[in-house]
C-alpha cells in the first residue's frame, strides 16, 4: 500500500489507490474542444490533474498521462445531439477551413497553459486522427448486439445494454426517468429510444467534416473518441480517468456503457472529477455576461474584473481549494489569492538563501516537533486525495515559521540543522514541484525607465498645451496600476511604484 487515497465518483467513497501496473499509473482527462479561447473552465481540470501527476511521480510512480484535442463531432446541444459541429459552424463563421480553426485555438489553449506552468501531458491525441480506430470500435458494439444503424447513423441501444448492464452507475441517473423526462427530439423518428446516443452520424449535405464508414459518409459521435483513444494508450482497464464534474453525463456514462459493450469490461477503475467554478455565485455562461476567458484574466479586459490577475495568481486561486469542492470566482477572491501567493513567494525567497542553524545545545523539543509535523501535514495532505487547499495550509504555516527565524522572534537554534534542512527541502519542493507555484517575472523600475519617460514628456506637452484632460487621463490610468506620479515644484515629475 502506497497511502494515496482517491475518492472514485463511481462508488462515491475514498479508496486507496493502487495501480493496475504499479509503479506505472495510466491517466486520461478529457481536454478541450477547440472552437474557442480556453477560459477558465478550463484552467480548473488542468492545474488539478497536473499537480495529481507531480505529485504521484514525487512519490515514485511512473505517470502516462492522457489528455485529448476534440476537433470533430462535438455538436452544439450535448444531450440532444443535434444543431452543427462546434468547431465546423465556427469555420463557417469565420470563412476558414475547421482544421485552421483548430490549430489556432489548440495553440492559444497551450499558450494558456504553459504561462500557468502546466507541463506537457505525455500523448495528447486528436479525434480527427483516430477515425479508423473509432470506426472499429462501432463495429464491435454492433457484432456484440449493442447498437444498430438507422439510415446511415449508428445509435447506441441503451435500453439492451441495461438489460444485463447498469446504465447511469456513475451519474446516478436512471434510465426510466431518462426515458420519460426528456423532451422529444429531432432525430426521435431514428433513434429507438430517447436515451440512445449517437455513435457515427451521418454526414448532412453542407456538412464539411466527414469520413467514409461502412454506414456512408459521416463523422464520429462525442463520446466515442476518448473511449477509443483511452484505450489505444493506456489499456483496457487502465488506472484513472478525469475531467470536470459536468462531463460526468452524458459523456462519461456514455464512454463506460460504449467501452463496456465494446470489451465486456469497465474501461476504468476510478473516476476523478474536479467541481465547477462559478462567478460571484452564478454559473458561469455568455448570456450572463461572466463568461471569462483565460486571457481576459490575465490582461483584465472582461467587464467583471477591476484589474488583470497572474497566471500563478489563477493558478493559487484554484488550488487553495479542493479540486471536489465548487470554487466561487470574485474580484475579492482572486485579490486575496494575488497576496497569500506573494506571501508564499516571500517565504520561498527567504528560506532558500537562509542559512542553516550552527550553534548545538539550544535546540527546542517543542519547536522541532511542530515544525516535523508541519513538514509531515504537507506529504498527508496530498495522500488524502490531493488536499492542495490544507497542504497550502501547512505551507503558510511553514511559512510563518520561516518569517519567525529570519527576524529572529524564534531562533533559528532551535532547531537542528536536521529538522531545518527537512523544513527547506519541504517547503520548496511541494509550493514549486508539486503545487507548481513560482516566482513570476516582474519588470524592474530600469527597464520601465524608457517607457516611463516617454509618458511623462507626452504628459508634459499635453499640460503645455493646456490639454488636462489627456494629462489627468495619464496619470490617473497608471495610478490604477500603481505607478505613482508626483510633480516637483521644480517641474520635474518623478514617477514610483506603490508597495502592496
Amino acid at each position: 500500500m502506497n497511502g494515496v487515497k482517491i475518492y472514485n465518483t463511481l462508488t462515491k467513497k475514498k479508496e486507496d489507490f493502487e495501480p493496475i501496473a504499479p509503479p506505472h499509473v495510466g491517466l486520461y482527462v478529457c481536454g478541450p474542444t477547440v472552437y474557442g479561447a480556453p477560459h477558465l473552465g478550463h484552467a480548473r481540470p488542468a492545474i488539478t490533474f497536473d499537480v495529481v501527476t507531480r505529485f504521484l511521480n514525487h512519490i515514485g510512480f511512473k505517470v502516462r498521462y492522457v489528455s485529448n484535442i476534440t476537433d470533430v463531432g462535438h455538436l452544439e446541444d450535448e444531450v440532444a445531439e443535434t444543431g452543427e459541429d462546434k468547431i465546423a459552424k465556427k469555420a463557417r463563421l469565420e470563412k476558414v477551413e475547421p482544421m485552421e480553426i483548430v490549430n489556432y485555438y489548440t495553440n492559444m489553449y497551450h499558450d494558456s497553459m504553459r504561462k500557468m506552468n502546466i507541463r506537457p501531458v505525455s500523448i495528447e491525441p486528436h479525434a480527427s486522427g483516430h477515425i479508423i480506430e473509432q470506426i472499429k470500435m462501432i463495429e464491435t458494439i454492433l457484432e456484440n448486439g449493442y447498437g444498430y444503424v438507422e439510415n446511415g447513423s449508428v445509435y447506441f441501444d441503451v435500453i439492451k445494454y441495461n438489460e444485463k448492464h447498469d446504465y447511469g452507475k456513475l451519474s446516478g441517473r436512471v434510465l426510466e426517468d431518462l426515458r420519460s423526462g426528456e423532451r422529444k427530439l429531432e432525430s426521435q423518428d431514428e433513434k429507438h429510444n430517447v436515451a440512445d446516443f449517437s455513435l457515427w452520424k451521418k454526414a448532412s449535405k453542407e456538412h464539411i467534416m466527414r469520413w467514409d464508414s461502412p454506414w456512408g459518409e459521416g463523422f464520429p459521435g462525442w463520446h466515442l473518441e476518448c473511449s477509443v483513444m483511452g484505450g489505444k494508450y493506456l489499456g483496457v482497464p487502465f488506472d484513472i480517468h478525469g475531467g470536470g464534474m459536468d462531463l460526468k453525463f452524458p459523456h462519461h456514462e456514455c464512454e463506460i456503457a460504449q467501452s463496456v459493450a465494446a470489451y465486456g469490461k469497465d474501461p476504468v477503475k476510478l473516476w476523478m472529477h474536479n467541481n465547477l467554478i462559478t462567478i460571484d455565485g452564478q454559473k458561469m455562461s455568455k448570456s450572463l455576461n461572466n463568461f471569462i476567458t483565460i486571457d481576459e484574466l490575465f490582461t483584465g479586459t472582461h467587464d467583471v474584473l477591476t484589474q488583470a490577475y497572474t497566471p500563478m495568481t489563477l493558478r493559487f486561486f484554484i488550488l487553495q481549494t479542493h479540486y471536489r469542492s465548487t470554487l466561487d470566482f470574485s474580484n475579492e477572491a482572486l485579490q486575496a489569492a494575488e497576496k497569500g501567493f506573494q506571501r508564499l513567494m516571500n517565504a520561498n525567497s527567504l528560506v532558500e538563501t537562509m542559512p542553516y542553524p550552527k550553534k548545538a545545545g539550544e535546540v527546542k523539543e517543542e519547536e522541532e516537533k511542530n515544525v516535523l509535523k508541519l513538514v509531515d501535514d504537507c506529504l498527508n495532505h496530498m495522500l488524502d486525495d490531493f488536499n492542495t487547499a490544507q497542504c497550502l495550509a501547512a505551507l503558510f504555516e511553514l511559512a510563518t515559521k520561516i518569517n519567525s527565524y529570519k527576524n529572529n522572534v524564534i531562533p533559528i537554534t532551535s532547531i537542528s540543522a536536521d529538522t531545518f534542512d527537512k523544513l527547506k527541502s519541504t517547503f520548496l519542493t511541494y509550493t514549486n514541484e508539486i503545487l507548481g507555484l513560482v516566482a513570476e517575472e516582474t519588470a524592474s523600475t530600469a527597464d520601465l525607465d524608457p517607457i516611463m519617460n516617454l509618458l511623462i514628456e507626452v504628459r508634459n506637452r499635453s499640460r503645455d498645451k493646456k490639454d488636462f484632460e489627456t494629462s489627468d487621463f495619464i496619470r490617473d490610468e497608471l495610478s490604477k496600476i500603481k505607478i505613482i506620479l508626483k510633480d516637483e515644484k521644480d517641474g520635474k515629475t518623478d514617477w514610483s511604484v506603490e508597495e502592496n
